[in-house]
């Protein structure tokens, strides 16, 4: 690449990060003005895991739990430290928004460097990476979930810039270019897939697939021998994540597999609710379009969500056609099999509104295939532009304008389907955690409470109660299994008016179905349409602690 290239290269990302910078705060403003940064329940639940590591009885990385991978409670933990970002969710919110400015430079990059490597001109490549990068930061689901503490934004700008590096690798091969261009790109690569594993377990299928990938293209190339420091560091790079996560599960949990098989896995989690199979489930032909349908609607309502897919379709030919770096491109489309493969036998139930049973449930799951949407789009109007002639070179333009503004504008009249899946499954749980916090709010500030924190630890954050006044399940030593006898938890479940001032219990909860409340007072019972009703006891005998 030319200097003047590569200098109007990085302008060109400057640009579109600074405008990703401005689509980011506006959509923040817009939201935490409503009160609409907590509404997904995992949301609460992140942030306050991330909180628990600092304010918690017992504090550490061990308050990380097992079940969601470390890296985005990581990521907040700097910013949840105010108190006012973590009752307002603003400190859940800055990871994800600088992961969403991070993701749209890399789709920017990867479309145009891998359209210019594989023969189209460089305006034709520039005006698609643009194209792209609209279709993609512009996308209403995405805006929404980027000013929340879900994993999916960090998730994304992980994944593509190892696709990025990945590209870059694949060019210095086929280029010939100097073995340190080829060492930096292969280990960024790494470092990325990384740091997509340490976010969410997608990112472990991803693992998989860009490794055998990087070794197929050194295979293909006649450069294993050449490259095999650099790629054994890349494959340990890679594979450190999945391998030290289930070490630790292993040390701490004793169980490798806690994640996957613990009581608070998707599978112990789908037993419990007792909802029977979901759709899907055990049927990878099912689940694969119950996935892609949550992706059509992520990306647009009713005709316009079909146009995405046929131009996601369509894209993915091309791609499969065309030789060089743009077959990089599919592994965008790494999510469909990893969300199909969940639903169908890893009881990762998603329910979309259309479809049986009718109801909003990981809609927003389909929101990891948006850059394979948007690098399809792409592709299409780079072939477009290249294709046409005079009169006939605004039908691209046109044809993609109508597209994303009738697909988006479609979106915002019905409200991103993900703030829709947010607000309807949230709208018993705030009302019954606000009324529970208005309640703990009253409490002496020095009292200590003992709660189960995995359901309604929203309830806290709304009172702006620290967590490490209560007495909470995350109070015990994880590695004493079955049971820690001697752990705090354990120790107040057992006797409760020994070890706390108060007591919540909501029904069915562990605190309601284990602790020893005999003998205790209830002083408020909090009520909400739909939710189980918690109950607040005064414990007795404090005076003996």
């Amino acid at each position: 690449m030319k200097q003047s290239d590569r200098g109007r290269g990085d302008a060109d990302i400057l640009l579109v990060s600074m405008l990703a910078v401005c689509a980011s705060l506006i959509a923040f403003v817009v939201y935490a003005r409503r009160g609409d940064l907590l509404l997904a329940g995992d949301a609460v639940a992140h942030i306050n895991i991330a909180r628990r590591v600092f304010d918690s009885r017992t504090p550490g990385l061990l308050q990380l739990g097992t079940v969601w991978l470390p890296l985005p409670h990581l990521l907040m933990v700097p910013f949840v430290v105010s108190d006012w970002a973590w009752q307002t969710g603003a400190g859940g919110a800055i990871p994800s928004m600088l992961a969403y400015i991070l993701a749209t430079a890399g789709i920017f990059r990867l479309v145009r460097d891998a359209l210019q490597s594989s023969g189209f001109d460089s305006s034709i490549a520039r005006v698609a990476a643009f194209l792209g990068t609209v279709a993609f930061a512009a996308n209403p689901n995405l805006l929404y979930v980027q000013t929340t503490a879900l994993t999916e934004t960090i998730s994304l700008a992980a994944s593509i810039w190892a696709v990025v590096y990945f590209a870059d690798f694949q060019r210095a091969l086929a280029q010939g270019v100097d073995s340190s261009g080829i060492n930096k790109a292969v280990r960024n690569c790494g470092v990325f897939v990384a740091m997509s594993a340490a976010t969410r377990y997608d990112g472990w299928f991803l693992t998989g697939v860009v490794i055998c990938s990087v070794l197929g293209v050194a295979w293909q190339k006649q450069k294993v021998s050449e490259l095999r420091i650099s790629l054994a560091k890349f494959v340990l790079i890679s594979a450190a994540v999945p391998v030290l996560w289930i070490a630790y599960n292993a040390i701490v949990y004793r169980n490798p597999l806690e994640f996957s098989s613990g009581p608070y896995s998707a599978r112990a989690i789908e037993a419990k609710s007792g909802a029977g199979s979901h759709p899907g489930a055990g049927n990878l032909a099912v689940a694969t379009l119950y996935f892609f349908k949550a992706a059509k609607l992520n990306t647009g309502e009713g005709p316009w969500g079909a146009a995405w897919a046929i131009c996601l379709l369509v894209g993915f030919a091309g791609m499969l056609i065309f030789p060089g770096s743009i077959r990089s491109l599919l592994l965008l489309a790494v999510p469909l099999p990893f969300y199909a493969l969940a639903i169908a036998y890893s009881a990762v139930p998603l329910y979309v509104p259309q479809w049986w049973p009718y109801g909003y449930y990981n809609v927003r799951y389909g929101l990891e295939l948006l850059p394979a949407f948007a690098a399809g789009i792409a592709l299409l109007f780079a072939l477009g532009l290249r294709a046409s002639r005079g009169r006939w070179k605004l039908v691209p333009p046109i044809a993609a304008a109508i597209l994303i503004v009738g697909a988006y504008g479609s979106i915002w009249r019905s409200q991103p389907i993900c703030y829709q899946e947010a607000w309807l499954n949230s709208r018993g749980r705030i009302a019954l955690e606000s009324e529970l916090g208005k309640t703990l709010r009253r409490l002496p500030a020095n009292s200590t409470i003992l709660m189960y924190l995995g359901d309604h630890v929203g309830a806290l954050q709304y009172a702006g109660i620290p967590l490490q006044r209560t007495i909470n399940e995350g109070n015990h030593r994880v590695w004493k299994q079955p049971s820690d006898p001697q752990g705090i938890w354990e120790r107040a479940l057992a006797d409760p008016a020994r070890n706390a001032d108060y007591v919540v219990a909501v029904a069915d909860d562990p605190v309601a179905t284990h602790a020893n409340l005999a003998g205790l007072t209830a002083i408020a019972v909090v009520h909400a349409r739909g939710q189980k009703t918690a109950t607040l006891y005064v414990a007795r005998g404090n005076q003996t602690r």
